[in-house]
């Protein structure tokens, strides 16, 4: 090792490089590759930053599961093996949903998570802005040499790895958002509250991000080797103690008003201070996979009032929303959480996840929700949710995206999730939740008394354990 980059390495380590904590000097210095592909630059960043490979490889990002509690019972439970009403799940799936996977070549249920190779620190850490996964490569980017279109008809280009690794730095908005915000097959789909709107923002979508603090995501989500801070009920059943919170920063009675910090007791930040959701761009609220397959509708080409597809031949029926009031239960922490396998009624909304508390528990405060709602496929033999496999190469003969029969691609499915399959099928409704914490408006577009307590009042009095509006006179 020459000189220069023993000088380099030992800047880094005093910085905090070696455990990842802290940005350290210029990569450039002393990366200089060339790279043929993304391990390769990994192998490069682990002769100084081994540590912090073994730190990430225990937190949730690289394994897409965890050993947690849910509905009373111990399970390993997060995105490698949970079922949602988007894209329905991940096994059978792999080098599709994958491509949000902080690793390269997870392309079926053999993944390797033991080498280190495999992680991809690019995605998080560059600060080019070009780096990009390709959709469909099960997490590596596209190489030189390589030609791949997404969709049919474009072209996309090689990554350039040198550059990519010379710039490394703390994660952006935009690093983040490359998975964050385009959960669900695209941007502002799946949460409401996270959309490509947060890269740059102004204050009135988000003050945090927007004002002059100008915070970015790991301003708050962040965490000593790699573990942090916050998670997703669509994958957590939650800890009932929150990993992230407001009083993080802020104080548990922030306010001058003394009635208003009273209100704090019961009643979430969020609450109050996020009034609306998806305020630049329409979140998808509702999605019918029983619609799915009707060319004659994807050739109508409806859209909607905000130039939104209301229809997909692979995905079926949409609808959208803007300026989305949230919908609001009483929350402990925890939810109550779908488990494949799980048997349901039919008859009945499924709901995959839902929040737990109420206005007897004192630990439960009245938190906004984003409520996504649509119609899946279930084995009706079973009375299970089924696990479908919608995404495969035009070879495929299960695909449900290549050959629109849904037996097969249930079936299949099943096979790759290790759950029996009746071998029939039928459609249920299902619902699930996602707690609303960003797009945090400027203090003077909080709500008001008369938003709550009035005859337009936006809270469901009878839903939240009231006989009526606890202000109103008898």
């Amino acid at each position: 090792m020459n000189m220069r980059r023993i000088i380099a390495v030992a800047a880094l380590l005093l910085l905090g490089g070696g455990s990842g904590a802290v940005a350290g000097p210029n990569h450039a210095d002393f990366i200089t590759g060339p790279f043929k592909t993304g391990p390769e630059v990994t192998k490069k960043c682990l002769e100084c930053h081994d540590k912090a490979a073994k730190d990430f490889m225990k937190g949730v990002h690289w394994t897409w599961s965890k050993v947690q509690v849910v509905n009373g019972r111990k399970v390993e439970l997060g995105k490698k093996n949970a079922l949602n009403n988007f894209c329905i799940g991940l096994p059978s799936n792999w080098p599709r949903c994958t491509s949000c996977h902080a690793g390269y070549g997870w392309k079926d249920a053999h993944f390797d998570f033991s080498k280190a190779e495999n992680i991809d620190c690019l995605v998080c850490h560059e600060t080019t802005g070009k780096y990009k996964k390709f959709p469909a490569g099960a997490g590596n980017p596209v190489y030189v040499g390589e030609k791949k279109e997404f969709p049919k008809g474009n072209v996309w280009q090689p990554a350039d790895l040198l550059k990519a690794a010379q710039s490394v730095g703390m994660p952006t908005r935009s690093s983040c958002g490359t998975c964050h915000f385009f959960g669900g097959g695209g941007d502002h789909i799946k949460h409401g509250d996270l959309d490509s709107s947060l890269i740059n923002p102004t204050p009135d979508i988000d003050v945090h991000m927007g004002g002059k603090a100008k915070m970015t995501c790991v301003s708050c989500h962040k965490g000593e080797g790699h573990a942090i801070k916050g998670e997703a009920l669509s994958v957590s059943a939650g800890t009932g103690t929150r990993t992230l919170s407001c009083t993080n920063c802020h104080k548990a009675a922030p306010h001058k008003n003394a009635m208003y910090n009273k209100h704090a007791k019961r009643i979430a930040c969020q609450t109050c201070h996020i009034p609306v959701f998806a305020k630049a761009l329409p979140t998808k609220v509702w999605w019918d996979w029983s619609a799915a397959g009707n060319e004659q509708k994807e050739k109508e080409g409806k859209k909607d009032q905000y130039g939104m597809k209301l229809y997909d031949k692979m995905k079926g029926d949409f609808r959208w929303a803007k300026d989305v009031v949230p919908t609001y239960y009483w929350f402990d922490g925890k939810v109550t959480r779908y488990l494949a396998g799980d048997k349901i009624d039919p008859t009945k909304v499924v709901q995959l996840s839902a929040p737990q508390g109420s206005r007897k528990d004192p630990n439960a405060k009245i938190m906004p929700f984003k409520v996504m709602r649509g119609k899946q496929a279930y084995d009706s033999g079973n009375d299970t949710i089924a696990f479908v496999n919608v995404f495969g190469p035009p070879s495929s003969e299960t695909a449900y995206w290549v050959k629109y029969d849904w037996n097969k691609a249930i079936a299949a499915g099943m096979k790759a999730a290790g759950q029996p399959y009746s071998g029939k099928y039928g459609f249920v409704e299902t619902s699930m939740v996602w707690s609303v914490n960003h797009m945090v408006s400027p203090k003077e577009k909080a709500l008001k008394c008369n938003d709550c307590h009035s005859a337009q009042g936006r809270l469901d009095w009878k839903a939240l354990g009231y006989a009526g509006d606890p202000m109103k006179k008898k």
